[in-house]
């Protein structure tokens, strides 16, 4: 099934693709046997890309074994508390002279949302993916490629509770208006103005996601009242 690298760093590429796409659901048990049939190797590289994964923070044991991570509604604030400062710090870079962002990087970026302000993507889980896009070709345009990487972990940990969140058109056009203000900002030099924008942009939709999703939990909790 697989080809180029040990059986091992495939089978972890490919587990970590599907959890991170969120083809897998976060109460499916990711059993070593099905697993091993599902990508066509013996359970011993299964094993280790799941133990890989759990101390990346990306598949947690519960009680009847490995799951997807699924965020807890304690941890989502927690996590986009992390966003706001890694994305942040790719803008103090330049503020404090580190850097000057890469203008072909974040220029190709924004000339793709200008795109989109004339032809917005469809409101569904695609647009989580052009969004995170966005993110995190603004952070690489800063140069560091760390912050990129850490970045992606947490994207992958909120992913899961963005991919079911219920879209609309106007959230789609407000989220690319955001988008284009803060890379005009940043590239016409004027980062004071581009840091209040992406961290009121980030604090925004931290309180939307959180708002949806306590209402997500009332609903759960009215349910299995009713079924009780």
């Amino acid at each position: 099934m697989f080809s180029g690298g040990t059986r091992r760093e495939r089978v972890y590429r490919a587990l970590r693709a599907d959890l991170t796409a969120g083809t897998v659901s976060p109460d499916e048990r990711l059993s070593e046997e099905r697993l091993a049939e599902l990508y066509g190797v013996s359970r011993t590289p299964v094993r280790e890309a799941l133990a890989r994964l759990v101390s990346e923070g990306l598949v947690e044991r519960r009680e009847h074994g490995l799951f997807p991570y699924r965020p807890r509604f304690e941890d989502l604030g927690d996590l986009y508390e992390l966003r706001a400062t890694l994305e942040l710090r790719g803008i103090m870079r330049a503020v404090s002279g580190v850097v000057v962002h890469d203008r072909d990087v974040l220029g190709a970026e924004l000339e793709r949302w200008y795109r989109f302000r004339s032809d917005p993507p469809a409101p569904d889980s695609g647009f989580v993916t052009l969004d995170e896009e966005f993110h995190l070709a603004l952070l690489a345009a800063s140069g560091n490629d760390a912050l990129c990487d850490a970045l992606d972990s947490v994207n992958a940990k909120v992913r899961t509770v963005r991919m079911f969140d219920e879209l609309g058109p106007e959230r789609v056009e407000r989220a690319v208006d955001e988008h284009i203000a803060v890379a005009e900002a940043v590239l016409d030099g004027r980062l004071d103005d581009a840091h209040t924008r992406l961290r009121e942009h980030i604090v925004d939709a931290c309180a939307a996601i959180m708002q949806r999703t306590e209402a997500a939990r009332t609903m759960a909790r009215l349910s299995r009242a009713v079924r009780d």
